[in-house]
């Protein structure tokens, strides 16, 4: 019996593309950003099969990512998914939080068996074709003219529906931006408002701070202009308010997209009822199969789903490919991040050859093996950085000067060992 293929190669780069304007978002009041950062992992088995993922950076906060990332992956099982999700969770302990990485091992298994990565997720799809429904979601605060203008604007391109954020600290303004706004439009698009109060950041400039109180008024009053969800109305981790909140509120409550909990900790927020609508991100919680497993619980539970993906264009197929595998795509519209002039199709989706471009609000799921996704190694080039190589030739010179010669046989003794009883 031929043996699996195992990690041979890993490589980081973190790559910052331009973006064509300055964009200031929503939730980092007062930070003018210029480009679109994140670090790509590619992922190389003993087959010569690559698997590629990103995840979002501020800077280069993952710098030291490759030397805990390399000796825990390399020789391993590539096609061993819950053995990545395992040492994934382990690099977790001390505080790094990479589900993404996850993605490029998705990848690799999609293209092992020449197939999308969303039918490998929900093998009754095998042979079909998806097509989503794309909400447009802005990233900028607004006032309302400039914002009805947007609408308009996106409205012509073919989206019926839209998110709008909110961030002031009067209320009386984020309530009147989506009073004005849902009155301007008259209904030819559906709305929904996010107030990017889940994870709130305030390190540049103040940024507003929500409570109960105030979410119930924000929610009256996006109820009486029709508003069809609020999101993040409430602090991430205030599972009574949300709770409390999803209770009362007369318009549908979404959240989730940055719970790295993962797993358990959404499924003990869909059992409090915390949302109505839950929006992870599975760059962020716990991998595309927890994701995958969290729309299955909404599901059971009678809620809805439909995952965050502002993040990158790699962040952005991993969650559409688990968006076309919950059965949700059918009920409901997709994240579609895009802000011109600044976050623009393809600086969002920089790195690609080939970008997410939308068809009058819809998109078709790709068919090619895996994420269906080429990186565009001309656009690393430019505006990247390889971090970290290593294959095992690096793994074991590594191990010399990092741990020394009688640490590094004992650690090679021991792995060896551990392989050995799985086989």
């Amino acid at each position: 019996m031929a043996s699996a293929p195992t990690v041979e190669k890993v490589e980081l780069y973190h790559v910052r593309v331009p973006l064509p304007a300055t964009f200031y978002p929503s939730w980092i009041p007062g930070f003018p950003q210029r480009q679109n950062r994140f670090d790509l992992v590619r992922i190389v088995d003993s087959d010569g099969l690559e698997g590629v993922s990103a995840g979002p950076a501020m800077g280069r906060e993952r710098a030291g990512l490759g030397q805990l990332l390399g000796p825990y992956l390399l020789g391993e099982d590539a096609t061993d998914l819950a053995l990545v999700k395992q040492r994934l969770r382990e690099m977790g302990y001390l505080g790094w939080k990479n589900a993404w990485i996850e993605h490029a091992f998705w990848d690799l298994a999609g293209k092992r068996a020449n197939k999308p990565v969303y039918q490998l997720l929900a093998p009754e799809l095998e042979g079909k074709e998806v097509t989503v429904k794309l909400y447009a979601s802005t990233g900028e605060l607004k006032e309302p003219a400039a914002r009805i203008a947007e609408c308009e604007a996106r409205i012509a391109e073919g989206f019926d529906t839209i998110k709008l954020r909110v961030h002031d600290v009067d209320e009386a303004k984020d309530i009147a931006q989506v009073v004005e706004v849902a009155r301007a439009l008259q209904g030819r698009v559906t709305l929904g408002v996010d107030a990017n109060q889940g994870w709130r950041v305030s390190a540049i400039a103040d940024a507003p701070l929500w409570d109960l109180p105030r979410a119930q008024r924000f929610a009256t009053a996006c109820a009486e202009v029709g508003v069809a969800w609020i999101e993040e109305p409430l602090p991430m981790d205030g599972y009574a308010d949300l709770a409390a909140l999803s209770t009362l509120s007369p318009v549908p409550i979404a959240g989730g997209e940055l719970h790295t909990g993962g797993l358990p900790e959404l499924s003990m927020m869909i059992e409090k009822r915390c949302y109505s609508i839950f929006q992870p991100d599975c760059c962020f919680a716990g991998g595309m199969a927890d994701t995958l497993e969290v729309a299955r619980r909404c599901r059971a539970a009678g809620l809805q789903f439909s995952p965050h993906t502002w993040t990158n264009g790699f962040g952005f197929a991993a969650n559409l490919h688990v968006f076309a595998a919950s059965g949700f795509a059918a009920e409901k519209a997709l994240e579609y991040p895009y802000n011109p002039p600044s976050w623009t199709v393809e600086a969002r989706d920089g790195g690609l050859m080939d970008p997410f471009v939308h068809q009058r609000g819809t998109l078709k799921v790709p068919q090619k093996p895996g994420l269906g996704v080429d990186v565009d190694w001309g656009a690393v080039a430019r505006y990247g950085t390889r971090t970290f190589v290593m294959d095992k030739t690096r793994l074991m010179i590594f191990g010399l000067f990092d741990r020394g010669l009688k640490a590094a046989k004992e650690i090679d003794a021991a792995r060896r060992a551990r392989r050995a009883r799985q086989l």
